[in-house]
């Protein structure tokens, strides 16, 4: 793909945290500058393993990104998004087809029958060349090296860290065991994205119960969520009560999906999140995000790591979650048939908010919460 020089730079100044007192989530924060220190990896490996036994939500800090890097993102985001709809539409995801990338448009699915959702994304995925011949709006060519740089930068120097940390925490042997299975160069669903939910309307907010997104894991390996100070989201507990996720000035949000739950049985649990409405100071904001989201490589078995002598020690090696076929999981095919049955077109009469099972893939299911 061709791109243009970059001559312009993007502005951004972050929305105001709201002012309400709300039920923050206690999330553990990981310290990804003890890395490279003599023992540091082993001190993250206790604190991550502290961590997963909460809520599968963390934050890590000193990742090595700043403010200014952040918020160039936040500053192509808009301006991606704030184009209209007609000049979006060429760069339509084939959703129905499984694939993820380029523009998933607002209400594209019924939350309940008359209410749509109001989010739309733009993914930009890894900068192979699979990819290549991607086409992409004037916007994201114009800046195409910094985000590349950005993308990069977030796989080699924050997400190799937490993988190797992820090993550890199993008790691998060999602390690469997952960067091998997310080599950057290897086909699988990474991708940078850009995100809005755009505000409500005080009738429709009623009529959802202010829920936006119901309770749901993500796909893939991980997700990575830059600052977001419009307060939205919000975590389910091991109490089973849902608390808000605090933006930190600082840190990332990180998440775990769905591969690494299927990769250890559930020892490390693929975390439930929704979105609702934001408080009253901020109801009125669209909410933009800048979001990484990591995935396995599309050829790997979903099946528990055996080599692991923790989850050997709890007795998660034995039982594995098979196809009605008899055969593992791939991956890759369980990303592009979330994509098709929780993205795509195909919402059932009752809507989205009113599910709460749904098969994705060789009568395997995903649960939803309220």
């Amino acid at each position: 793909m061709s791109t243009q020089v970059e001559t312009t730079t993007l502005s951004y100044v972050p929305e105001q945290e709201t002012s309400e007192s709300l039920e923050w989530a206690d999330l553990v924060t990981l310290d990804l500058s003890k890395f490279d220190q003599p023992g540091g990896k082993q001190e993250l490996t206790a604190e991550f393993i502290k961590a997963i036994q909460e809520v599968g939500f963390f934050y890590v800090s000193n990742h090595g990104l700043t403010k200014d890097e952040i918020d160039t993102q936040y500053a192509i985001a808009s301006k991606v998004l704030g184009k209209t709809y007609d000049e979006k539409l060429p760069y339509r995801a084939a959703l129905e087809a499984g694939d993820y990338n380029g523009w998933k448009p607002p209400a594209t699915r019924d939350l309940i029958p008359g209410v749509k959702d109001n989010f739309e994304i733009y993914n930009i995925p890894k900068f192979i060349p699979e990819h290549a011949d991607r086409p992409h709006p004037e916007t994201i060519k114009q800046h195409w090296s910094t985000i590349e740089k950005f993308s990069k930068y977030i796989h080699d120097n924050i997400v190799r860290k937490l993988l190797v940390i992820f090993a550890l925490s199993l008790g691998l042997d060999d602390e690469e065991w997952f960067l091998k299975k997310h080599r950057y160069e290897k086909s699988s669903g990474d991708h940078l994205r850009y995100m809005k939910y755009h505000s409500r309307s005080e009738e429709e907010n009623q009529k959802l119960g202010n829920v936006w997104l119901k309770g749901h894991s993500d796909m893939g390996s991980l997700t990575l969520l830059f600052r977001q100070p419009v307060a939205a989201l919000q975590v389910l507990g091991r109490d089973g009560s849902w608390k808000w996720v605090r933006p930190q000035t600082d840190a990332i949000t990180v998440n775990i999906a769905d591969a690494l739950q299927f990769l250890t049985n559930g020892y490390l649990k693929s975390s439930i999140h929704r979105v609702v409405r934001p408080p009253k100071d901020q109801a009125h904001i669209d909410r933009l995000g800048v979001i990484y989201m990591v995935r396995i490589e599309d050829d790997t078995d979903l099946l528990p790591i055996k080599d692991s002598p923790v989850l050997r020690n709890l007795g998660l090696t034995e039982e594995t979650v098979l196809g009605s076929d008899g055969q593992p999981l791939k991956a890759g095919e369980w990303v592009r048939q979330r994509i098709i049955k929780n993205l795509g077109t195909t919402s059932t009469a009752k809507g989205d908010n009113l599910e709460s099972d749904v098969e994705i893939l060789k009568g395997v299911k995903i649960k939803y919460y309220g």
